[in-house]
């Protein structure tokens, strides 16, 4: 049986995330579903896009959608026609809030004032930049485009052309990265005061360039102590700033916390649409397959046969569909896991009460003995707020958080009597 999200298709609302696969470069670090030199696919790319959206949108009767997020790859390196088009398809194809989050991540490098502009006419209300650093050496080991100055430029044209909620990716724990050189990035980025920034550490990815130069000895390999000291640094200097730490690598000031994002952290359902996108929905995980090649094919062929509205997902439905590569049924048992694990990203922490209340079981006697032993060594404390006792990391588990994730996938959480199966 499938987790206890199991729903039928449609009800409540979702969150859409839409993959756009294309950049003009591949960065040394990156190992996302991106492709450098197939840009002329874009214009059938983006009609294709059209298409699949509005074929789920008819098979889950076209349900609310309350945050879009374009990702990547490069999803400014679209036109805002093309941006333009995606987004009447969706109006014509879901529910789309009123006041939805609409985000899309951008390259410094492409963002002017009239691309922002255009993208903001179409209802993009939210930008997130990929920064990565304020140093231009460590910029050119990453392979990024941009330069230090177009980073803040590209700030001001988006300020210009009427964004209010702006995000800046960075990135620490790098080969050959100083402290001094990471406080000079944080000092420089709140300079250009964002609404929102995300700091994710360096992880080496098997494949890609920047792995192949430390295995070889090119690069030394990023020191994880340092990188530590890094993360306290960002935690110290944005707190002081304004910043609320409200995830392990997001930090927002008041009311401008990803909206996105959350739907993702409280194991919300979402929809993933284009080639390597995810999705969450009712009782199952699935994935597109990766190559955009393929995956044009796999949507025409969807698109051959109109498709109709169902009541409830299942598998033998899901594997019918040409775009979807992969299936997986979310038993309860893993929906609880990673309902512990996602919340516990949040600074909100695991709300005991709602565990209970959507498990039918308190998350003790889920995890017997886990919570207990993760309180005793200071990974894990228990707070009240205002809904009740929470389960939060503390400073020190924010540092392990891996840790403590990989004991709550670890250990099986315990049958309920009579629960939910």
């Amino acid at each position: 049986m499938v987790g206890s999200d199991t729903m039928e298709a449609g009800a409540g609302g979702i969150a859409l995330y839409l993959h756009i696969p294309f950049c003009q470069t591949k960065c040394s670090y990156c190992d996302f579903n991106t492709y450098a030199g197939i840009n002329d696919l874009i214009p059938g790319f983006v009609r294709a896009l059209c298409g699949e959206i509005a074929q789920w949108g008819r098979l889950l009767g076209g349900p609310e959608v309350e945050t879009v997020f374009f990702g990547g790859g490069t999803p400014s390196l679209l036109s805002p026609e093309q941006l333009a088009l995606v987004m009447d398809t969706i109006r014509g194809s879901f529910r789309l809030s009123p006041g939805a989050e609409v985000t899309t991540e951008a390259n410094p490098e492409d963002v002017t004032r009239e691309r922002m502009a255009g993208f903001l006419a179409c209802g993009v209300n939210r930008v997130s930049m990929g920064v990565q650093t304020l140093d231009r050496g460590l910029l050119k080991v990453l392979g990024r485009r941009h330069t230090v100055e177009r980073a803040g430029e590209a700030m001001k044209a988006a300020r210009a052309a009427g964004f209010t909620s702006i995000n800046l990716d960075l990135m620490y724990g790098l080969s050959l990265q100083t402290l001094d050189q990471w406080r000079a990035t944080l000092q420089g980025v709140l300079a250009l005061r964002p609404e929102h920034l995300s700091a994710y550490c360096l992880t080496l990815e098997e494949g890609t360039a920047l792995h192949r130069w430390v295995r070889r000895g090119s690069l030394p390999e990023p020191d994880e102590d340092l990188a530590a000291d890094m993360y306290n640094l960002a935690e110290d200097v944005l707190g002081q700033t304004g910043y609320r730490h409200y995830e392990i690598s997001n930090w927002t000031l008041p009311g401008q916390e990803c909206r996105h994002n959350l739907v993702y952290w409280r194991n919300g359902p979402y929809l993933g649409v284009g080639p390597g996108a995810h999705s969450h929905l009712g009782g199952y995980r699935f994935a597109t397959g990766l190559s955009p090649h393929e995956h044009l094919r796999n949507v025409a062929a969807w698109e051959t046969r109109r498709q109709t509205r169902e009541s409830i997902l299942s598998e033998p439905l899901l594997k019918s569909i040409p775009t979807v590569a992969e299936v997986e049924a979310i038993d309860r048992r893993l929906e609880m896991a990673e309902t512990a694990m996602l919340a516990l990203r949040l600074d909100e922490g695991l709300d005991l009460g709602a565990f209970e209340d959507r498990f039918g079981q308190a998350a003790d006697d889920a995890f017997p003995g886990v919570f207990a032993e993760m309180r005793e060594a200071g990974l894990v404390d228990i707070t009240e707020s205002l809904d009740g006792p929470c389960c939060v990391l503390t400073p020190r588990g924010r540092l392990l958080s891996n840790e403590v994730f990989q004991r709550l996938l670890s250990v099986r959480p315990r049958q309920a009597v009579g629960g939910r199966g």
